[in-house]
């Protein structure tokens, strides 16, 4: 059941230019940066970020998108195999400034199986963290260097994000 609705379209929409700016304006441009979405919410986010990225700089900004189902660690070894080709991973991230991007940053468990799939496949200069929603309740020490909003939730609550173009929304749910 939807408690409230915290962000719409407009609301993102300004996130999204804040921590594009920000994420410009850290790395002195976006000369060796990519943009990394995490699969699934994180992915069209993660777009939004490098094409306004790319609209106030002028030029192409890096971006893909990652799965990282099989590093989760809440999956059965049995269930997923932990098995990436190069198809899956098109990036050279080796020395180049990788900003990882997801929807909602709850737990940290999303971000340690993302940084674990990034290292595997080379060894970035430096990595940070852009996220929509921070909702607290880390179980690991991870924080973002980049938030469009800190909404303080309890573990019973969700957080609902919707990508849809012209009604996105972030709502929270009982």
């Amino acid at each position: 059941m939807e408690k409230a609705r915290i962000m719409d379209d407009k609301a993102i929409s300004r996130a999204v230019t804040r921590i594009s700016h920000e994420i410009i304006e850290r790395n002195k441009g976006v000369d060796d940066v990519y943009i990394i979405g995490i699969e699934t919410k994180g992915t069209p986010f993660a777009e939004m970020v490098a094409k306004k990225m790319s609209d106030i700089e002028n030029t192409n900004v890096m971006f893909s998108s990652i799965d990282i189902t099989g590093y989760r660690d809440d999956v059965r070894k049995d269930d997923v195999k932990k098995n990436i080709t190069d198809d899956d991973f098109n990036l050279d991230v080796e020395d180049k400034i990788v900003v990882l991007v997801d929807d909602v940053l709850y737990t940290g468990r999303t971000i340690r199986a993302a940084l674990d799939y990034i290292i595997d496949n080379g060894r970035p200069r430096l990595v940070q963290l852009a996220v929509l929603i921070d909702r607290g309740h880390r179980e690991l020490p991870i924080r973002a260097d980049f938030v469009g909003k800190n909404v303080p939730t309890s573990r019973s609550e969700s957080v609902k994000v919707n990508f849809n173009n012209g009604d996105s929304s972030v709502t929270i749910c009982e």
